[in-house]
């Protein structure tokens, strides 16, 4: 059987010391910012952020230079449908006057047989 130790005030007090100074002994033990090692990835950290921040700008001129192309290609699609439409208006009206001067045509030669049967 394990004896139970008797921790008192003192000693609570003490272990209680002895952690804060272990602390204080890691903390003075880290490198401070004027250390090179410190400096040395610091300057990493700083070109890796620039490196990102020129990645973040090279997508942003490509996003705006495919937008640029994608609204050149909509306008000119929209241009050649409205010439293609224009183009079949255009046709219509022609078979339109084309079929009304066969009519016409049909119509006065029906009547130029009429008046000659009619002599």
């Amino acid at each position: 059987m394990m004896q139970q130790k008797e921790n008192g005030f003192a000693d609570r007090r003490k272990a209680a010391a002895e952690a804060k100074k272990l602390l204080l002994k890691k903390f003075e033990a880290a490198p401070k910012p004027d250390d090179p090692e410190m400096l040395k990835k610091r300057a990493e950290r700083e070109a890796i952020a620039a490196a990102r921040e020129t990645r973040r700008a090279e997508r942003e001129q490509q996003k705006q230079a495919d937008a640029a192309r994608e609204k050149l290609e909509r306008e000119t699609r929209e241009a050649a449908e409205a010439i293609a439409a224009e183009a079949a208006r255009l046709k219509e009206i022609e078979q339109a006057a084309a079929t009304e001067e066969e009519r016409k045509a049909e119509r006065d030669r029906r009547y130029a047989a009429r008046k000659a049967r009619q002599r």
